[in-house]
């Protein structure tokens, strides 16, 4: 059938074209694939069970973002990219992969999830043709079930990226420095 999931979204950019804001809001619908999603329930040797015949997941969720880019004489060009974002879900599909060391328990959580937080990326090229890239994002994500929050499971309340690159366009080289690293989580 019909399923309505409205949206709101609005963009707003500076006469210069170097600022852009961008606010949405609106509510999602999901029909999770359990196997397709969550690969511990096939690659492990646990059984998996489903406790009830799952309902889609519903969600409201908001962000704002905002850019900005920079393009001074000596420096080439900065980005700077930031959101704040928050999302409430119901119904959503919770593997329990602690209740029983051998088994993988699904099932619709009775209760409501939250994911917030904030995100900040930067954007450095120089003209000399080194390019540096990093990002960093806070996250407050729980579930709420029978009164009781708890936390969510291999979700890091801080993560972060970068990259550092340089060309070497005689040698038809580039040299890149990647890492990711991620705070401890549950």
């Amino acid at each position: 059938g019909n399923i309505l999931t409205p949206r709101l979204n609005y963009k707003w950019t500076s006469t210069d074209k170097k600022n852009v804001m961008r606010l949405s809001f609106g509510n999602g619908y999901r029909v999770a694939n359990v196997f397709t999603e969550d690969h511990a329930a096939l690659t492990g040797a646990r059984k998996v069970v489903f406790t009830e015949e799952l309902k889609p997941e519903r969600s409201w969720n908001g962000n704002l973002n905002y850019v900005c880019k920079f393009y001074p004489r000596r420096a080439g060009f900065i980005g700077l990219d930031a959101s704040v974002f928050y999302t409430y879900f119901r119904n959503q599909i919770v593997p329990d992969f602690t209740s029983d060391a051998n088994k993988i328990i699904y099932d619709n959580l009775d209760g409501h999830a939250i994911s917030s937080g904030f995100s900040l990326n930067l954007d450095f090229n120089f003209l000399n043709g080194l390019k540096v890239i990093a990002g960093a994002t806070a996250m407050n994500v729980y579930r709420m079930e029978n009164g009781i929050r708890l936390p969510q499971l291999f979700a890091p309340p801080l993560s972060g990226t970068w990259t550092i690159s340089y060309p070497l366009p005689k040698a038809r080289l580039t040299f890149d420095y990647t890492g990711h690293l991620s705070s401890p989580m549950h």
